[in-house]
């Protein structure tokens, strides 16, 4: 049985700290939403794309 969600380590934008995004394997080829920093607390705009390769996760900064 596969797990509900795949971690994905990024860097948060704002602090620079190296965190993990929980992502769905399965859903839509792409999304995005805001999702705060466990560290700073700072938005971040979570970027997902999906393939037959698997989920790639990007971070951008909320306010740009």
């Amino acid at each position: 049985m596969q797990p509900f969600a795949d971690a994905a380590t990024q860097l948060c934008p704002y602090c620079g700290e190296e965190v993990e995004v929980d992502v769905d394997s399965l859903g839509a080829s792409s999304e995005s939403y805001v999702e705060d920093c466990p560290v700073c607390c700072r938005p971040w705009q979570v970027r997902v794309t999906r393939d037959e390769d698997g989920a790639l996760v990007t971070l951008g900064r909320d306010d740009d």
